[in-house]
């Protein structure tokens, strides 16, 4: 039986053969070796559904036994810890109001019109008096669980994030503790199918240095060196994002944000029924085979962490 499984447009599967060594011959054998080792797992439950699944093996350019990790990171993670990672209503009416102001966005046009997809995060939008830095984090989850199912950019190109600080306040710096950090650090790289391939912070305010420097050390040295922070000069960021690629608000041309902030609403409508069904998946640690996992030793118990290992 065939993949079911979108195919990509000519730039996009050039991009996979060059990059993530995809083999459009060979995807229907990985996908069947990648399926017959979840089945041959007691502890874990997952979608088994050959988009979500084909996500993993880019995300790890098709190291099978990275792809079995991170697959098993991932719900390993959602299961151990939902109020973090598991999206299960995203019509919740603080969910919808959060998103509803824009904070998080996804650009339409990629950067360089097929590269890597653009995201923002606008974190003085998030009102502290009214939501939590988690409350907000459940909506970014809930785009890039979409992202892994339908954006072949994201999946084969990763993704630039930029986060601009502006109208934010020390409040919501303090709301970042390190426990929290270390849980969205370790998810992100070790968890996650999407590549983050860098990440700009524009509009820094005071205390960001302190949160700067405790995130920093938890990630790997390949990840700290796609790390770009800009202050105030937007000019050091369209040196490496031209200002077409930005929205609207910013002078550029990829959009405005009630545009794309309606588009999102329709399509987390759409997928209301999906996000329901996550509560069906994920791990059974008393079934896991061998030693159970240790999360004191991965997340520390004060302070210390164990620095992560990632390709």
């Amino acid at each position: 039986m065939s993949p079911q499984i979108r195919p990509l447009t000519p730039e996009l599967q050039k991009a996979a053969k060059e990059q993530l060594k995809e083999d459009p011959e060979r995807l229907e054998a990985d996908l069947q070796a990648f399926k017959t080792w979840i089945e041959q797992q007691p502890h874990l439950n997952p979608r088994m559904d050959d988009q979500f699944l084909v996500a993993f093996l880019r995300g790890c350019k098709y190291s099978l036994e990275r792809a079995k990790s991170k697959l098993d990171k991932y719900y390993t993670l959602k299961t151990k810890y939902p109020d973090y990672f598991l999206v299960s209503d995203t019509k919740d009416s603080k969910f919808r109001e959060i998103h509803q102001t824009g904070a998080l966005i996804y650009l339409p046009t990629p950067l360089n019109e097929t590269g890597p997809r653009i995201a923002i995060w606008r974190m003085g939008l998030v009102s502290v008096d009214k939501y939590t830095m988690l409350e907000a984090m459940q909506v970014a989850q809930a785009m890039q669980e979409i992202a892994i199912l339908e954006d072949d950019y994201a999946n084969v190109n990763g993704v630039v994030f930029i986060m601009d600080m502006k109208g934010a306040t020390a409040a919501h710096l303090f709301q970042m503790t390190p426990s929290m950090a270390k849980k969205f650090t370790v998810f992100s790289e070790e968890a996650l199918p999407l590549r983050l391939k860098a990440q700009h912070f524009i509009n820094t305010i005071t205390g960001f240095e302190q949160l700067f420097n405790m995130f920093k050390p938890m990630m790997s040295k390949k990840m700290q060196s796609r790390l770009f922070v800009h202050g105030n000069k937007m000019g050091l960021l369209t040196e490496q994002i031209p200002l077409k690629y930005l929205p609207v608000e910013y002078g550029g041309e990829n959009g405005t944000t009630e545009e794309i902030v309606a588009a999102m609403e329709k399509k987390l409508d759409e997928y209301a029924d999906f996000f329901q069904e996550n509560t069906k998946f994920g791990t059974d640690e008393s079934l896991r085979p061998g030693k159970p996992i240790d999360f004191e030793g991965l997340f520390g118990v004060e302070g210390s962490f164990r620095k992560l290992n990632v390709d």
